[in-house]
């Protein structure tokens, strides 16, 4: 798959997302609805879904570096850090995005943002001691891959979709039986209401589980191709398999960590153990299987 056909493909998933945001949001109304007679919840559910979306489109990237505690840095802050990312920029064509640090011995990184006009490139202090100059250009050409992408717009987008939809089923889940007022005579209090509040409390069970797994696997996949592109980028893989050795061999996490947030690292900022059981939950792929992918890249190959 080339760039081209990547970026499009990041779009479209973005739009879909979104509409499914919608109708899952729909259908809470709707159950609430049934069971209360209200139709201001219909409204009020379809509101908030197209509220969440707009705000996530165009504020999810402030709203995850206030999650993060970053802070903004100028060019006089950090001349090497900015030289760094602005050369890469000129290299593979992209704008120059804003650098923000948070303040954490432990290395990593992340990008954020709606599109490549509108970008940010996060980095610890931790990345900045740990990393020589080699490495960390790897690490800044792997989230400067995630830009170039598209990856940074439906991440970002997941990250704050998925916390409205788990804040929403506690919600329904704290509020208890909407059915408890009904009379025998009610045409909720039949089979068909029963099995539509089995529905209810399935869907506000169960969403924020799906909401989960595709953050989870939109984030082990594009993990592979940002590691490769970057490879490409610096032509030097070697750079970024050092770089991926030494923040997983750090061993402590991060001291500040969102739950919502962990897919948006360059690593784990958990330190969470690869199991056969928690495989599934990983926020990233094996930081060995993402080094023997990048040992079999051609650095020859054009960059599409």
């Amino acid at each position: 798959m080339n760039l081209y056909n990547n970026v499009y493909n990041n779009i479209i998933k973005t739009y879909l997302l979104m509409a499914i945001f919608i109708i899952v949001f729909g259908v809470f109304g709707y159950c609430i609805y049934y069971y209360t007679k209200n139709e201001a919840y219909i409204y009020l559910a379809l509101i908030y879904a197209l509220g969440s979306s707009i705000v996530s489109y165009w504020f999810s990237d402030k709203i995850i570096l206030s999650m993060s505690n970053a802070k903004l840095i100028k060019h006089d802050d950090n001349q090497a850090l900015y030289h760094l990312v602005e050369n890469l920029c000129i290299t593979s064509g992209l704008p120059m995005p804003k650098i923000y640090i948070i303040n954490d011995e432990s290395p990593n990184a992340f990008a954020t943002g709606r599109n490549p006009k509108h970008s940010i490139i996060c980095v610890t202090s931790g990345l900045l001691q740990v990393l020589n100059k080699t490495e960390l250009e790897s690490v800044i050409a792997h989230e400067l891959s995630h830009i170039k992408n598209y990856d940074i717009l439906i991440a970002s987008l997941v990250v704050i979709l998925a916390t409205a939809i788990t804040w929403l089923s506690n919600i329904v889940l704290r509020v208890g039986n909407f059915g408890s007022n009904r009379s025998k005579d009610d045409d909720r209090s039949g089979i068909g209401g029963t099995i539509m509040l089995l529905a209810f409390i399935g869907v506000a069970i169960f969403s924020p589980i799906i909401a989960t797994l595709i953050q989870l696997a939109i984030s082990r996949k594009r993990e592979f191709m940002a590691d490769s592109s970057a490879a490409l980028l610096t032509r030097y893989p070697d750079g970024l398999i050092s770089a991926l050795q030494k923040i997983s061999n750090y061993p402590k996490p991060m001291a500040k960590i969102n739950d919502y947030t962990r897919n948006l690292y360059i690593a784990d900022p958990a330190k969470q153990k690869t199991t056969w059981f928690n495989k599934i939950w990983l926020t990233h792929p094996p930081i060995q299987e993402r080094i023997l992918a990048l040992t079999q890249i051609d650095i020859n190959k054009k960059i599409s």
